[in-house]
């Protein structure tokens, strides 16, 4: 940790525009006003579905009810109870909740937020959402790449990330990875700072933290709250939603708003907690945690509340009037707070601020604000989802390794085809199986986008990247590497073990079919995974799909003779287009009755002699169109699975 007299990362200096401009290095110095946070009149309200199928009904629950305040630079604290609204309030002031159902106003320096709040502002979500693959230096080089203004040349933003690694500590562990499931990696503690190392790359003036000390011993979170404490007095303003803090930590906060059911219980400063409350009858016991004290109250536990007096027997008796013991103790801390004077000063000091300038609608939830271009954010998405790829072996080498054992093990069944009625059968079988196997292993692109999910959308909504520059981003650096490799090692092990046509052309055509039948199934494995936020479930889904489509391939049963409500089916099947184009390139030209002269398509008894009748016994069109068709199908196919994941990602709910 850096001392009190190390230099300090501060926030951008006060201004009395409605914007957050970027700094240069050379704006890095500290100062002694910052922005001024305030919420005005704030009710936020939802849709909630209840019932099932058609008896479903549809109601509005109140989130949030007339919450105003005012967040000045320092530690401003938000707590209260699970479910009281914190999380809800600290989303709507970094603007970074659904517009729908939310009215009042946010304002900062008596401004509307401008319309690139959200980007200009810095958000530490509650799960730390860093690459653990890359190592800290890396993960904020990412967040310098894309989020620093491309004027800066990388001299400046490497000293930037310096500055950065100092002001929070991370010197010794700026070049050792993050860590994964699979890979140990930095501490709790030190991921957490990393997380906020991110945020800080932009130097925000205003940071917004989401339960910073959830997942740390009470000791990590105390020295992360610290950090922030030191931070907060260059200037900057942080805002954060925590639940029940230990008294250190409660000790730090110089704002303190407390949240229940959505309702105002007290706002102001957080020594003044104490008092506040005891002048309203509830009385904190000596050595007792406030935090926890506070809560205590909120939830109506009695053994919060000091008793004014006794009776001749030593039992407590309560002096409350009968209709206001009734009464719900939020309902009684409510209307307490607002007769207060701490809600009279705050809203004189509202008032002043709101009439600082005319009130107009904000577009602070409509617009993103990038700081690079589309071409840059492709290269900067696509490096580090390749270093992601090499930093998870369980992903890429072992991919390739199961892709080698796999495919000896295949052509050691299958090894030198015979060209004769048990070659014709082998030689099916070995193709739908390279067919139906190119299809399954696809499944696990499926985890491209789920497991992601949450990094994309919170790096999205913070102006990292567009959505089109993310999805081109990983399929250049994910889905074509990893998809193509495999194809590539079945067909040079496969096809020489096997004895199949010694045909240079037929050689890469299996190739190439192979290439397509998995681009088009992962393709259509990412149009049902975009969104998701479950692998399982996804996975689930790919497999009925894959399921379905083996059934119409052309082995399991002859399409000629499916119903034609069903046969439709058929032009839906990945597993047919590639099985079908891969028996037309093997099978043209065979022959599997040796010493017959089947130049007109005669028999040897029962048993078919050529390819070309194996083929039409199939139905399969045996021209040189009946070969390119399927892969024109499968061409389709790809484009149209793509063009639906990216409008799934691009349509995706990413406010909450």
């Amino acid at each position: 940790m850096s001392s009190g007299n190390d230099q300090v990362f501060v926030p951008m200096s006060h201004t009395k525009t409605s914007s957050l401009p970027r700094m240069t290095p050379n704006d890095l110095t500290t100062f002694t006003e910052g922005a001024v946070l305030s919420f005005h009149n704030l009710c936020y309200r939802v849709k909630v579905k209840s019932g099932f199928l058609l008896g479903r009904k549809t109601t509005e629950k109140e989130i949030l009810t007339n919450v105003n305040g005012i967040m000045r630079p320092g530690l401003n604290a938000i707590l209260g109870p699970t479910g009281g609204g914190k999380s809800s309030l600290l989303d709507i002031l970094a603007a970074r909740k659904d517009p729908q159902g939310l009215s009042g106003d946010v304002l900062i320096n008596g401004a509307p937020q401008p319309a690139n709040f959200k980007c200009n502002s810095g958000y530490v979500v509650q799960d730390d959402v860093v690459m653990g693959t890359l190592t800290v230096r890396e993960n904020l080089q990412f967040s310098a790449a894309l989020r620093l203004p491309s004027t800066m040349t990388n001299h400046e933003k490497n000293e930037r990330i310096n500055v950065v690694i100092q002001e929070l500590g991370l010197a010794k562990v700026a070049d050792s990875k993050v860590g994964t499931q699979f890979t140990r990696g930095v501490s709790g503690g030190e991921r957490k700072r990393t997380s906020i190392g991110m945020e800080l790359i932009t130097n925000p003036s205003i940071l917004f933290l989401d339960e910073p000390t959830t997942g740390l011993d009470s000791s990590t979170a105390n020295a992360v709250l610290s950090l922030l404490k030191r931070m907060s007095k260059s200037g900057r303003t942080i805002i954060f939603s925590i639940h029940q803090p230990r008294f250190s930590i409660f000790k730090l906060f110089d704002s303190l708003t407390l949240l229940a059911s959505g309702k105002l219980i007290f706002h102001g400063p957080a020594q003044e907690a104490l008092e506040y409350f005891a002048s309203a009858g509830h009385h904190c016991e000596p050595y007792n945690n406030p935090a926890d004290f506070f809560l205590d109250v909120i939830n109506g536990d009695s053994s919060a509340v000091v008793l004014n007096r006794e009776d001749k027997d030593g039992e407590a008796k309560e002096t409350e009037e009968p209709s206001k013991r009734d009464t719900p103790i939020i309902e009684k801390l409510v209307e307490f707070y607002v007769n207060s004077a701490f809600f009279r000063e705050t809203k004189v000091e509202l008032n002043q601020l709101s009439g600082v300038h005319k009130k107009k609608k904000s577009v602070v939830f409509k617009e993103i604000t990038y700081a690079t271009s589309f071409c840059h954010q492709v290269r900067w998405v696509s490096k580090r989802s390749f270093k992601n790829l090499l930093g998870n072996p369980q992903a890429s080498i072992a991919q390739v390794i199961v892709t080698v054992i796999l495919g000896l093990v295949i052509g050691a069944i299958f090894y030198d085809l015979e060209n004769d009625y048990t070659g014709m059968q082998n030689r099916a079988g070995v193709l739908f199986f390279l067919t139906t196997n190119q299809c399954f292993t696809s499944v696990s692109s499926v985890e491209l986008f789920v497991v992601e999910k949450k990094l994309f959308m919170h790096e999205y909504i913070s102006g990292y990247y567009r959505v089109s520059s993310y999805f081109i981003g990983k399929l250049l650096s994910d889905l074509l590497p990893m998809r193509m490799l495999p194809s590539i090692i079945f067909t040079c092990i496969t096809y020489f073990m096997l004895g199949l046509k010694p045909v240079v052309e037929s050689f890469f055509i299996m190739m190439f079919t192979l290439m397509m039948v998995a681009y088009s199934a992962s393709s259509l494995a990412l149009a049902i995974a975009a969104g998701q936020s479950v692998v399982s479930v996804a996975t689930l889904l790919m497999t009925i799909c894959f399921v379905f489509m083996m059934i119409f391939s052309g082995l399991l049963v002859n399409l000629r003779t499916v119903a034609p409500w069903l046969s439709w089916l058929q032009y839906l099947s990945i597993t047919r287009y590639g099985y079908v184009a891969l028996q037309h390139n093997e099978f043209m030209g065979l022959n599997f009755c040796p010493g017959v002269n089947v130049t007109a398509n005669s028999t040897c008894g029962f048993t078919i002699c050529t390819g070309e009748e194996f083929l039409i016994n199939q139905g399969v069109n045996t021209s040189l169109w009946g070969l390119w068709q399927n892969h024109v199908a499968l061409a389709c196919m790809l484009v149209i699975f793509l063009t639906i994941a990216y409008l799934k990602l691009l349509f995706l709910k990413k406010f909450t």
